[in-house]
């Protein structure tokens, strides 16, 4: 493949085709970028961490367990998706509700200190709005569904949420419609390329996730399990989330009567199906929210691991001249993406990111990679 015969364009390549490769690959090719993406699975990124998650765009509630500069990140994505929804042809569900935060009274230890954790977070970035104090009925006017169940929570103003299948296969029509190569079942490494030799391309960028272990040791993997259920007994409006020591479940609502149901966070690569045990467990939690997901209907229980760094946060890497690695995203992928989107186009563009430094994101050389 000759990257230079034809046109005079930049021309780039992409390995990897989930959430960070296919807004990068969209980006890119709106820039005016000849667009080549190569990826080990199809299009409908069955592969793909992003297929399996309930894409919540939560980072005051996320700050109990990361640090400040991912809760940054995802103010920034509160921002701009909107706008990189807005430049999609098809029609991607999005929502700002904020996310509701309950639990049942026997633990009321743990709320405390996941409420601590939210005043400490906002003393720390002041511009996020405070999480709000809910009594029985303040619970209930939120969400009416639940009634009387529970007579505490929190509200967290501003939180959002999209709908992860619909935007995957969005970014693909757009990748289409950007007339993007789309190579499926064509698995690559940075290895196969020489960025700015005759016949190769400008860029390489590599969002491969775990599937770049072999170029970047440091990466992990953390095993996720969701539940995708209809459930048309239970209305709820916007993501809850349920506090328990154990497993701290998340019910995330999508269009018509679907709920993304999630908790487990197991250190470990293997994707097999779900265990009974998990299994159980959300559906038991999910149940203790609201009694109708009883008569729910099982749609999907899927199992995927997320790419993950020692730290937990994601990282950008040059790898060799104009060839970077985007990578790490562990379980904040769609609350940070479009940070390490709008970062990577700002190396593109000008070769620095004021950005990067705003948000403390990491930028970093592989070994033996001359700054």
């Amino acid at each position: 493949m000759n990257f230079h015969s034809s046109s005079k364009l930049s021309t780039s390549v992409v390995l990897g085709a989930g959430l960070m490769g296919r807004l990068l690959a969209v980006q890119l090719a709106r820039a005016g970028h000849a667009v080549e993406l190569f990826d080990a699975g199809g299009p409908q990124a069955e592969g793909a961490a992003a297929r399996v998650a309930a894409a919540m765009l939560a980072p005051l509630a996320e700050s109990a367990v990361t640090e400040t500069s991912v809760v940054q990140m995802g103010r920034h994505a509160l921002l701009r998706w909107p706008a990189l929804i807005a430049q999609l042809d098809q029609p991607v569900f999005f929502q700002q509700e904020g996310s509701l935060i309950l639990w049942h009274r026997q633990d009321a230890a743990e709320a405390a200190r996941f409420s601590h954790q939210m005043v400490a977070t906002r003393r720390s970035i002041p511009a996020l709005p405070a999480a709000q104090a809910l009594d029985a009925a303040g619970v209930a006017r939120l969400e009416p569904a639940l009634g009387s169940r529970f007579t505490q929570g929190l509200y967290l103003p501003g939180e959002g949420q999209l709908d992860n299948h619909q935007l995957l296969t969005a970014l693909l029509h757009q990748l289409e419609a950007l007339q993007v190569g789309l190579h499926w079942h064509s698995p690559r490494d940075p290895g196969d390329f020489d960025p700015g030799q005759r016949g190769q391309p400008d860029w390489l960028f590599d969002c491969r996730g775990l599937g770049a272990r072999g170029q970047w040791a440091a990466l992990r993997g953390v095993r996720g399990e969701v539940i995708r259920v209809h459930a048309p007994e239970v209305t709820l409006s916007r993501p809850t989330r349920l506090i328990h020591p154990r497993y701290p479940l998340y019910i995330a609502p999508k269009p018509d009567h679907l709920f993304v149901i999630g908790a487990t966070e197991i250190e470990s690569d293997d994707l097999s199906p779900a265990s009974v045990r998990s299994t159980l467990e959300l559906l038991s939690a999910a149940y203790s929210v609201h009694t109708g997901f009883a008569e729910a209907r099982i749609v999907e229980i899927a199992t995927q691991c997320r790419p993950a760094l020692p730290d937990n946060l994601p990282a950008i890497r040059h790898l060799g001249p104009r060839m970077l690695q985007i990578n790490g995203l562990y379980r904040h992928g769609f609350l940070i993406a479009p940070a390490l989107l709008d970062v990577v186009m700002e190396l593109v563009t000008t070769g620095a990111s004021p950005l990067a430094s705003a948000l403390a994101l990491r930028i970093e050389h592989a070994e033996g990679v001359t700054p």
